[in-house]
């Protein structure tokens, strides 16, 4: 994978860790798909709050682990934060009628996305964090045209 279509970092804490999913919002453009990939407490909740919050967001924003997903209603663009944690057969997702939720006017941050393998969209973005000490690691890889500009976007 080249240098475009990829990006790696330490984040020192959680005010890191909003920041990241802040500088993020400004980058992501409707009809993205964004897969949020780290084990439970890696920070995937935390980054969306921090999206959130930077488009404008200022209240409560939690884990949709028993919802399954949350939404978001901004000016011409609608945030859909999914949590598929619970599933046990990737057939649920097929039946939970989520998938309607996908389109050009959303944006769609899916953790533990292989619990729905082979019937999600793919990703455009997948954002990976990691525990390291008192910190996270993130990697972001971008998947086709959509993401690599959203890459390019982040780092200018």
């Amino acid at each position: 994978m080249d240098d475009s279509s990829s990006t790696s970092g330490l984040l020192a804490d959680e005010a890191a860790t909003l920041a990241l999913g802040g500088a993020l919002a400004g980058s992501l453009t409707p009809g993205m798909v964004v897969y949020l990939d780290g084990d439970l407490g890696a920070g995937k909740t935390t980054l969306t709050r921090g999206l959130l919050r930077a488009l404008g967001h200022a209240g409560r924003v939690k884990s949709p682990t028993y919802a399954l997903v949350e939404s978001y209603a901004f000016d011409g663009l609608e945030v859909h934060h999914f949590d598929l944690y619970r599933f046990n057969d990737p057939q649920e997702w097929d039946d939970s009628g989520l998938a309607e939720l996908f389109g050009a006017h959303s944006l769609c941050l899916v953790e533990w996305p292989d619990k729905a393998e082979g019937l999600l969209p793919p990703p455009d973005l997948t954002v990976a964090l990691a525990v390291d000490g008192e910190g996270r690691r993130y990697r972001l890889t971008a998947h086709d045209d959509t993401g690599r500009q959203c890459l390019t976007r982040l780092s200018s």
